[in-house]
Formats: C-alpha cells, structure tokens, sequence
C-alpha cells in the first residue's frame, strides 16, 4: 500500500466516529501525521490501552474494566431493579448519574435508528432488552433518548416492541430537553426535572 492508500484509509476510519464528517477527518489525520513523536504516539497508546482496558458492560452497556463485568451500577445493591432507563450510548448512562436523577438501571442501546448511517433494529440492542425485562421485575422502563427525529423513531420502536409486556409501563423523559439537542447539552438540574417529569408513552 502507498501513501496515499494509508492516508485514505486513516481518514476512513476517523470518519466512522459520529459527528466526524469527511473534511473533519482529513483535517484530524493531517494533524496527527504533523505530530507523530507526540500526539499520533500519544493516541496510539491510549487506544492500545483501551482496547485491553475498557470494555462495554455485558448486561446494562455502560464503559467498564474487565474484571468488573457487570459493572458497578449493574451490581450496586442499593439501586431500584424495578426501573430501567433506555439510552442511546454509554455517555448517556454517565450524564444522567451526574444529574443525581435516577436510581434505577440502566440499558444502552449502542445506537439508534438511522438510515443515514443505516442502523436497523438488528443493530440495537432492543432484543436484549427484552430479555432483561423477561428475566427480571421490572415494572417500568424510561426511554432518556434525544430528541432528534431517528430519536423518536427509536422510541416509537421501542413501545412497540414493549407493548405486549403488559406489567411493564413504558415512559419518557419529558420537560426541560429542547426539541433538536441532546443529554450531553443538557445541565444536571434540566435532567433531573426531566427525569422526574416522565410520561407515559403509547
């Protein structure tokens, strides 16, 4: 492979992170290649040490070690089994504990539908929901995703899926998110009055 073929191939892969379009990911590699007794180094390292390091939780999906899968939260005996809230990625899961709003668990989807970036229902992980909320007693399940169209897309699938688990009520977060943004814009207090403001859904 020559230069260029190592180059594009860089840029690719920077351009599969969400909300790296193209331009931004050859912008990125030249700065990369620019620095590469620092920061290219630097980066190297720290994915190498994230990649034997890191893990996503097997039950609830949020960022944890190895040797703590399930991870804390999922294990936690003083956290409500009766209530799972649905979010989008872990940094989700991470935002709403800041907020001191929820004592529940948690479930990341690891996406959401998008034909854009064509993510399916397959490429959720809505059918290990289902096993969880067939598996344990859970009573009510917060959908805490954004408010972007794929957003509601997702949590329109979700009640659907749902809908025949007739002891489990489906809910969303509803005051304080702006229509178009994100949990990660929101602050601490917004989310714990939007977590306290959930509706039902359906």
């Amino acid at each position: 492979m020559d230069a260029s073929g190592y180059f594009e191939n860089m840029v690719g892969c920077l351009n599969r992170l969400p909300g790296i379009g193209m331009r931004t990911a050859e912008r990125m590699a030249y700065r990369l290649l620019a620095q590469p007794d620092t920061l290219l180094r630097d980066l190297r390292e720290a994915l190498d040490r994230a990649a034997d390091g890191l893990r996503c939780c097997e039950r609830c999906g949020a960022v944890t070690t190895p040797d703590r899968n399930p991870c804390r939260l999922c294990v936690a005996p003083e956290r409500d089994d009766h209530i799972i809230c649905v979010v989008e990625s872990p940094e989700d899961i991470l935002i709403l504990e800041r907020s001191g709003g929820f004592k529940g668990r948690y479930h990341a989807l690891l996406g959401k539908l998008s034909a854009v970036q064509g993510d399916g229902p397959a490429d959720l992980r809505l059918d290990h929901l289902v096993r969880r909320l067939a598996r344990d007693s859970v009573t009510e399940v917060v959908l805490a995703l954004n408010t972007d169209v794929e957003s509601d897309a997702t949590a329109a699938l979700i009640a659907e899926r749902l809908r025949p688990l007739r002891n489990v009520n489906v809910t969303r977060l509803a005051h304080g998110l702006p229509a178009g943004s994100g949990l990660a814009y929101s602050d601490p207090v917004t989310l714990g009055r939007a977590m306290a403001g959930r509706q039902s859904v359906g």
